[in-house]
């Protein structure tokens, strides 16, 4: 009868290996420090990922908060109201550098006598994108109001206030989202371009840095909404124009590329001087609306830019 040979197990092998006495303790110091790390690593992941639960609850929590504060400062009969219902007649004409009649008119005064309808008011939705620093705040405010700006709701990486414009016998509400620009407001770039009726991309006229990025927030932002109107805005105008003519004809070059690109409206604005800020916001509700009020192109250098 043939014999068997039993090979032995390799752990057994190891173990018993007279050239490796130490091997044994070294494999299991190793698979101690392997566990060790596993676990130390599920618990990191753990904390993340409950760390962004958290905070995207809170998020949406501010968010529905404010959104029910609105509603009940215009439906309860005890707060002042915020918005006001329209007359049955159009607003009386008005001009603003070659504005036809039709362009929207704005009504920010409180009208406590009138029975409100909360189902009269449409809220639009605006975002504002941009690196840090370069007036996107301070043009929102200039627009909105000092008012308004105090009003407004602040939640991690986000600004949010808002504007009501009476168009066409309609009462138009204007949520603009100023999206901060630093590193914790990329995680609120789905969030606040979700929904936007327009989306405006904005660069410092004094740094071609910002303007530069304008190409990455138009990517990013074109992955969430790819409906929104593009606008792309340059600020500081009354800075800009300081600076040596030549270059001011190469950025000008440059914004007006980068406008044709994006198929977005250009637009130099001050939001110290108030230039062109008002005008951005009517040429988005006369977008919206179709209304026919038109905006003149403006290519001279030394002058506030529009092309379209």
């Amino acid at each position: 009868m043939p014999t068997t040979i039993h090979k032995p197990h390799a752990a057994a092998a190891i173990q018993t290996n007279p050239k490796f006495p130490h091997l044994p303790s070294l494999l299991f110091s190793a698979k101690l420090a392997h566990d060790a790390t596993a676990a130390a690593m599920t618990k990191l992941c753990r904390k993340l990922v409950r760390w962004r639960l958290l905070e995207r609850v809170s998020l949406v929590r501010h968010f529905f908060r404010f959104i029910w504060d609105r509603l009940f400062s215009c439906s309860s009969g005890t707060t002042p109201k915020r918005y006001r219902r329209l007359p049955s007649r159009s607003p009386p004409p008005a001009t603003d550098g070659g504005s036809s009649p039709e362009q929207p008119t704005t009504s920010g005064a409180f009208d406590s006598d009138s029975d409100f309808d909360s189902a009269d008011l449409v809220s639009l939705k605006i975002s504002l994108l941009g690196d840090c620093q370069i007036g996107k705040t301070s043009f929102v405010i200039k627009y909105v109001g000092d008012e308004q700006e105090r009003n407004s709701l602040q939640m991690s990486g986000i600004n949010l206030m808002n504007k009501t414009l009476s168009i066409q016998n309609a009462l138009i509400s204007f949520c603009i989202w100023d999206v901060k620009g630093d590193s914790s407001s990329q995680d609120q770039l789905p969030l606040a371009c979700k929904d936007a009726v327009a989306i405006l991309f904005m660069f410092d006229l004094t740094s071609r840095r910002t303007l530069n990025s304008v190409v990455d927030w138009y990517t990013e932002a074109r992955k969430w909404n790819q409906t929104a109107i593009p606008i792309l805005i340059g600020t500081k105008f009354d800075d800009f124009v300081r600076l040596p003519p030549d270059l001011q004809w190469t950025v000008v070059s440059q914004a007006r590329a980068y406008a044709r690109v994006m198929k977005a409206t250009l637009f130099f604005s001050s939001s110290i001087h108030n230039i062109n800020v008002n005008k951005i916001f009517k040429f988005i509700a006369a977008k919206l609306f179709d209304i026919p009020w038109s905006v003149e192109r403006n290519l001279t250098i030394g002058e506030p830019i529009i092309d379209f």
